[in-house]
């Protein structure tokens, strides 16, 4: 199990290195979120392919709670057959097709208030420029993660001619590599083992703890995802009732 370990080593490489260089931009990206969540407003969450990872963990799950706004496009996910009806060759496609984002922020009602919060690798493709672009016209604070230090000097596939780190407000470094792919095989081209969906989740979860850390001292209640599997917790379903009937409420303004 060589290659595991070596797995293994780079993703605490990377976690490691998100700690000791990302946590002041961390902690920005959480005063701005818990802004928005205090104003019984929005931090809205995007990205595409492997990027609707980190929005998915992060709200509705145990441990979640509310006020993140997940905007999910089921043709910009892998949650796809693949090949023919909505495959990877139709994804590519519409995540490089300016304009698709500016659509998508038509599907919403957003307001200054809140933070628009994006995830994306390299930073470069049009759907999620579209939508930072959008967020900014609108007033919003736009933050994004992703491997900023190693897309330096990438060329954005977007008429405006930037990269999403570069219309971002507060980015946030995912301190990933940008092939992604860290453990390379014998007599293969191609890598194995991704590590950013990891860096993805490390970032998440250190910044909503700071942002429910900066909440809570604030007396701020919130609306928290209970876990259903603990033996004698019998109030979890009506904890669970409660924090729903609050994000309906909230939604109800989208």
């Amino acid at each position: 199990m060589e290659l595991a370990s070596e797995w293994l080593r780079n993703v605490r490489s990377v976690m490691q290195r998100i700690e000791e260089t990302q946590t002041a931009n961390i902690r920005r990206s959480a005063e701005a979120m818990a802004g928005s969540i205090a104003a019984h407003r929005w931090v809205h969450t995007f990205g595409c392919g492997h990027a609707t990872l980190p929005v998915e963990e992060m709200y509705p799950r145990i441990g979640g709670f509310v006020g993140f706004h997940p905007m999910i496009e089921l043709p910009l996910t892998f949650f796809t057959r693949i090949t023919g009806e909505m495959g990877i060759h139709q994804f590519l496609f519409l995540e490089r097709a300016e304009g698709y984002g500016r659509e998508i922020m038509k599907g919403y009602t957003f307001d200054p208030r809140d933070t628009m919060w994006i995830f994306s690798h390299t930073g470069i493709n049009p759907v999620n420029i579209d939508i930072a672009l959008e967020a900014k016209e609108k007033g919003m604070t736009v933050v994004v993660c992703g491997s900023v230090a190693e897309s330096t000097g990438r060329t954005a596939r977007h008429s405006a001619g930037k990269t999403l780190f570069q219309l971002a407000d507060i980015c946030v470094d995912s301190c990933a590599p940008l092939r992604d792919a860290s453990v390379p095989l014998t007599n293969h081209q191609d890598y194995v083992g991704p590590v950013s969906t990891m860096a993805f989740i490390t970032v998440v979860w250190m910044t909503i703890t700071t942002v429910a850390e900066m909440l809570v001292e604030r007396g701020e209640k919130l609306h928290i995802h209970p876990s259903h599997n603990i033996p004698g917790d019998t109030t979890a379903r009506e904890r669970l009732d409660e924090a729903l009937a609050q994000y309906k409420q909230r939604a109800a303004g989208l």
